[in-house]
């Protein structure tokens, strides 16, 4: 059979450029040629040992474009040739959540990249009603769409609102494309972050405050901002205990707080303060699938800045140089994708 390139990640701290068999669509599959596939912090925490749903060996890879080599009928419109993303979480259809139509959040989730193995290869062969029309977007945006479906969903679930004021701690991707998700909604929004780099890319992407944690008092300046009120969603998407504490602080009575963010177990609760400010707090896992349409829309339209975002963009011969580049030295860096084109 002829061959193709992958990545493969067979242990901690090590990405390899392998080949094996191009797929054989299933029925109701259609085969995908990657074009671009962006590096996520969980892909990352793959590569380093740390990520709790992932085990070695595992091709990594959940965010990218494709063009479509052969196709099934569908009722989507999708053919052969047409630029697309997709949907990566893997839902089983018969556990609770997903009879209730909550398949972001199944019981038995499998992620590519994370659970299974993912989409860091040439081609890939993947249910047809996964894919989503690109809609004409340059391929290296699209293959920005699922991060920015993780960070819409976090807002939808913080309900953020036109003339909410709105925190966000964790300038990574996640946290920059959720300040850019309340913004859209209407949000008057704040960054936290220990990275002056990427407080700058906030503020390039339309944050209108920054506060820079370790070097600014944080209530001090949460209290300038919000006018000592408190925020009225404040979006955790660091993944630290301190943060999500920081969150409970900065929240205003009444508010709300999501938690994005992957983290360990928290070695302290703020029970007073969630009972005290009667706070509402949610959990944000995933995207909707109705989400990536969305998305797309907003992209489309256009005035973002999103190619700012792209900050590297590695062949897939030097796939490993990327990963070795983003653990040692992230500083400098916000999205990193790779080029699966030939």
């Amino acid at each position: 059979m002829e061959k193709m390139k992958y990545v493969s990640i067979p242990r901690k701290n090590i990405a390899q450029v392998k080949r094996m068999d191009i797929p054989v669509p299933k029925e109701g599959e259609a085969l995908i040629r990657i074009l671009y596939g962006g590096i996520c912090g969980s892909d990352m925490r793959t590569y380093q040992g740390t990520f709790m749903y992932s085990s070695f060996p595992r091709i990594p890879g959940h965010e990218f474009s494709a063009q479509i080599v052969s196709a099934p009928e569908n009722a989507c419109g999708l053919r052969p040739g047409m630029i697309v993303t997709g949907n990566p979480y893997y839902n089983c259809k018969v556990c609770y959540s997903c009879r209730r139509d909550l398949a972001n959040c199944c019981v038995n989730n499998q992620t590519l990249g994370a659970q299974r193995d993912g989409i860091f290869r040439e081609y890939f062969a993947i249910p047809i009603e996964r894919l989503y029309d690109g809609n004409g977007l340059d391929a290296k945006l699209l293959a920005l769409v699922e991060p920015f479906c993780i960070s819409y969903h976090a807002a939808e679930r913080g309900r953020v609102t036109k003339g909410d004021r709105v925190l966000v701690i964790g300038a990574g991707p996640i946290g920059i494309f959720a300040a850019i998700a309340a913004k859209n909604a209407g949000a008057e929004v704040t960054v936290c972050d220990i990275s002056p780099f990427r407080l700058s890319i906030a503020r390039e992407m339309g944050a209108d405050h920054t506060i820079i944690s370790g070097k600014e008092d944080f209530m001090a300046r949460t209290k300038e901002i919000t006018g000592e009120d408190g925020f009225d969603v404040c979006l955790e998407c660091a993944g630290q205990s301190a943060t999500f504490l920081q969150c409970i602080e900065a929240a205003a009575f009444r508010g709300r707080v999501v938690v994005v963010g992957i983290g360990r177990p928290l070695e302290q609760f703020a029970y007073a303060g969630i009972q005290t400010k009667e706070l509402d707090i949610h959990g944000s896992r995933n995207a909707h699938r109705d989400d990536f349409p969305k998305v797309i829309d907003i992209i489309k339209k256009g005035g973002l800045g999103l190619e700012k975002l792209i900050t590297d963009v590695y062949p897939l011969d030097e796939a490993p140089k990327a990963f070795a580049g983003l653990d040692t030295n992230p500083e400098g860096k916000m999205k990193v994708l790779i080029d699966f084109r030939v």
